[in-house]
């Protein structure tokens, strides 16, 4: 790693502060794009559903007003325009829907849902995007399957070559010729030619994401031959960087992370896919296969392919468990689909730059994408299992298929820790039979409250609690630490915790004891889980009774902490029926727990508290040793995947994507018709298989007119700061046309013959001129004829994203950590809750 010293140039100090504040990748959102996707998904149901049988065109257009164009309510009715764009407060529809004027309620039969009235209030904020032309106002459609095979990217690529050289400027490749003839049609010439300097710092952040260093600025200038920057650049993607930063523009459309939803699960297996992704770009896997690998590599041909490769295209699968999704929906149907709609969401633009989402409702308004199309394409997904159902449902974690030797050292490990997991059961049932035997009375002679400070140990008290939902303080019961204790109410079950954060003084095992407030009505059953050093242990927990420990608290066990590490108790109200009531949590030296109060003499029976003493330590024992064996044993790696539904079937068509709502037969499982030859008689999968393997085939192909398009385009936007398609998620008929349609197309086939080589992509756009063109001031020919820079006639400024400005800093500082790969969330945390991450890893890492 490059460490700076005392000796490190001024030239070299500008250049990093420069680079730290002034040069980032463009975002591929584009706000207008976004704005129309959230108009046809949120609002334009609404519309038609709630509005326009009394305010369109073909209605009785009461009040004046019709909603079925933007012209519509731009006009307004008889009380004057109805939305104002970006001020909910002062649009009439807004005020109307809120039933804020009780001479002013829409729909006036009954009130919108609480969703629907969000849905529209976002949208006036956001500037009331409405693509639907008042010249089109009976019917809003979109190009037939049979019009759309001639639009320019459902075409086949064309077989155009490059022009001709035309003079000594851009002349040497072929994407040069083809900017240069572009250049002189519109009677331009390009920007100089960029510094060595400032090249180099463009090629190092755009291929690795850092900046070069002074021995590699000063290496690259001492070399004279013209060889030299092709040398660089075939340097730096054989470096690993290049995977990490390449690898990350992938994760960023994969919506790759590692917590999920708002309860901040943490998905601990998902280092895997990551791994995955910057490993394909590091070894150039060919951009089809990284494809099938990502839909279809568990179903993948399996005879002759080492295990290794087996297990990489499982880990592959992650691509379509990735996503943040509500896990909480009760509709577990509602929520399978739902998944499915995002999927084919991430796959339609990320991939073939196609928003499939407006299908799922009805046909395409502006693109011939059919809702029966979409509905094929969903049976294939839907035929697939992401997830495992439960109160809260889960991601699938799925174990990792293993060679035949090491499958047999797993199976006999798993086959001992199923003994002892069988032997832990019968010992639990006789320490809760041991427990409820031993009689529960207060033996404490001293006061009923006492200060935290006054118990021995680190006593957590409930006013320290972080907590989630409304508890209510109490000083009814008066036996507590503190102030008072805390209770759920007994309500608002499954919607509350409190968390208990011990910052031990030093690592080493503690008994940690939980202590509530006795009295009637309390939970019998209130789950806890405490998250030490050794993992998450959850459990549940009986406080209906008095707290057998001096009247005060309940042991929970024994358990190893670190000092910097993710150590809790949580407690939550979920499932239970009663009162869940929480005081103080103590966390005891195991070292100190001779002569406290828990080894002080007690008023019960000698017996049952022997066979209660007895019975603890034999579970503490069982449990002690299923953590040795799982420490010390081999284990069976997992990994976030997705599996064959049991019995695939084809979906009907949901009204207004209703899963509730299905309307006529179902559809075959099948593709996009408008990238299939006319002569075409459709697509089949196989009987009792999802069609997963044909779907990711179909993408893959060189015959699909989209994919190679799309990623040529994508890689293009990162090199130069847009694409030759701006809108680069966007391939429809509401995207933007590309600005040299058959350098593209000749991209994209050449991109095929090179075997769809990532790194021979990023190399031919590396070693054109254009690619290292100067960036002028704000004025001169190349700003008055092309603002935009749309014919990349000079290069664009860019800010550098979080990413790399924190990459880079740490970098020129000598404080980035080079490691590379592996589980970067330590092994004791269960969610994102208090989480700090303090590593100097490269930020793809974190």
């Amino acid at each position: 790693m490059f460490r700076r010293s005392s000796i490190l140039p001024m030239g070299f100090r500008a250049f990093v502060a420069t680079a730290s504040v002034g040069v980032s990748v463009a975002s591929g959102a584009d706000t207008g794009e976004e704005g129309l996707d959230f108009f046809e998904r949120q609002v334009r149901p609404i519309l038609i559903e709630r509005c326009q049988e009394c305010h369109s065109l073909d209605s009785a257009q009461k009040g004046g007003l019709v909603l079925d164009s933007r012209q519509g309510w731009q006009t307004g009715g008889d009380s004057g325009p109805a939305l104002m764009p970006g001020d909910p407060a002062g649009s009439l529809l807004v005020r109307a829907v809120r039933y804020e004027d009780p001479h002013l309620e829409m729909p006036p039969k009954s009130r919108l849902p609480a969703a629907e009235i969000a849905a529209l209030e976002k949208w006036v904020e956001m500037g009331a995007p409405d693509p639907r032309d008042g010249e089109v106002k009976k019917k809003v459609s979109g190009l037939s399957v049979k019009e759309g095979r001639e639009f320019w990217s459902y075409r086949p690529l064309s077989t155009s070559e490059p022009p001709a050289a035309g003079g000594e400027t851009w002349s040497r490749t072929a994407i040069d010729r083809f900017l240069m003839e572009r250049l002189r049609r519109e009677g331009m010439e390009p920007a100089p030619p960029a510094s060595p300097e400032s090249a180099l710092r463009r090629l190092h952040f755009d291929l690795t994401g850092l900046p070069p260093t002074p021995e590699e600025i000063a290496m690259f200038l001492e070399d004279p031959s013209p060889q030299a920057w092709e040398r660089e650049v075939d340097r730096l993607l054989a470096s690993p960087r290049f995977g990490e930063r390449w690898g990350r523009h992938w994760l960023d459309l994969a919506r790759f992370g590692e917590s999920f939803t708002l309860r901040g699960l943490i998905m601990r297996e998902a280092w895997r896919y990551r791994d995955y992704v910057i490993d394909a770009f590091n070894r150039d896997l060919p951009y089809d296969q990284f494809l099938r690998e990502q839909i279809a590599g568990d179903l993948l041909p399996r005879d002759g392919v080492p295990v290794a490769d087996v297990q990489r295209r499982h880990i592959a699968t992650g691509f379509l468990v990735l996503g943040n999704h509500n896990l909480e929906e009760q509709d577990k149907r509602q929520l399978d689909f739902d998944i499915v709609d995002e999927q084919l969401d991430t796959i339609g633009k990320a991939l073939l730059g196609q928003t499939f989402g407006c299908a799922r409702c009805h046909d395409h308004k502006f693109d011939p994408v059919p809702t029966r199309d979409y509905h094929a394409m969903a049976g294939i997904l839907a035929s697939t299992v992401s997830l495992s159902h439960a109160n809260v449902s889960n991601w699938l974690d799925l174990p990792l298929p293993l060679d035949p030797e090491e499958e047999a050292r797993v199976a006999a490990q798993e086959g001992r820790l199923v003994g002892l997991e069988k032997e832990l059961k019968e010992a639990e049932k006789v320490r809760e039979a041991a427990v409820a035997a031993a009689p529960r009375r207060k033996t404490s002679t001293g006061p009923e409250v006492v200060a935290p400070g006054d118990l021995p140990g680190l006593v957590v008290d409930d006013s320290e609690a972080e907590k989630v939902g409304p508890w209510k303080e109490s000083t009814h019961t008066k036996s507590y630490i503190g102030e008072g204790y805390l209770h759920d109410e007994n309500q608002g079950k499954g919607l509350k915790t409190l968390s208990f954060v011990a910052r031990v003084p030093k690592a080493g095992r503690y008994e940690v004891r939980l202590a509530w407030a006795p009295g009637p009505g309390r939970s019998s059953s209130v789950p806890v889980m405490i998250s030490s050093a050794d993992g998450d242990f959850p459990m549940r927990i009986d406080i209906s009774g008095d707290p057998p420990i001096e009247g005060r608290f309940l042991s929970l066990g024994q358990y190893r902490f670190e000092t910097n590490g993710a150590n809790f108790v949580l407690i939550s109200n979920e499932g239970t029926s009663g009162y869940v009531v929480a005081d103080a949590v103590q966390f005891l030296p195991v070292e100190e727990l001779v002569g406290t109060v828990a080894e002080a003499p007690v008023e019960v029976d000698d017996a049952a508290e022997r066979r209660r003493r007895e019975a603890v330590a034999e579970v503490a024992r069982i449990k002690k040793e299923i953590a040795a064996l799982k420490e010390s044993g081999p284990t069976r790696p997992r990994y976030l995947g997705v599996k064959e539904a049991e019995t695939p079937a084809d979906l009907p068509v949901f009204g207004r994507g209703i899963v509730h709502n299905p309307t006529g037969e179902p559809v075959p499982r099948g593709f996009l018709q408008v990238t299939l030859p006319s002569t075409s008689t459709g697509t089949s999968v196989a009987s009792g298989q999802s069609g997963r393997h044909e779907f990711a085939d179909w993408i893959a192909s060189s015959e699909n007119p989209l994919t190679a398009r799309v990623w040529v385009n994508r890689a293009w936007h990162w090199m130069f700061g847009r694409g030759l398609v701006r809108t680069v998620d966007n391939f429809g008929t509401t995207g933007e046309a590309p600005s040299h349609p058959e350098l593209l197309d000749w991209l994209a086939r050449r991109f095929i013959e090179e075997g769809w080589s990532m790194k021979w992509l990023v190399r031919e756009i590396a070693l054109s001129e254009a690619y290292r063109v100067s960036a002028p001031a704000d004025e001169g020919p190349w700003w008055d004829k092309d603002p935009e820079n749309r014919f990349f006639a000079r290069a664009p400024r860019r800010r550098l994203e979080a990413e790399s400005m924190r990459d880079a800093l740490l970098f020129v500082s000598g404080r980035l950590d080079p490691a590379a790969g592996g589980p970067t969330i330590r092994p004791a945390a269960a969610n994102d809750y208090n989480y700090e991450q303090t590593s100097k890893m490269r930020s793809i890492y974190l």
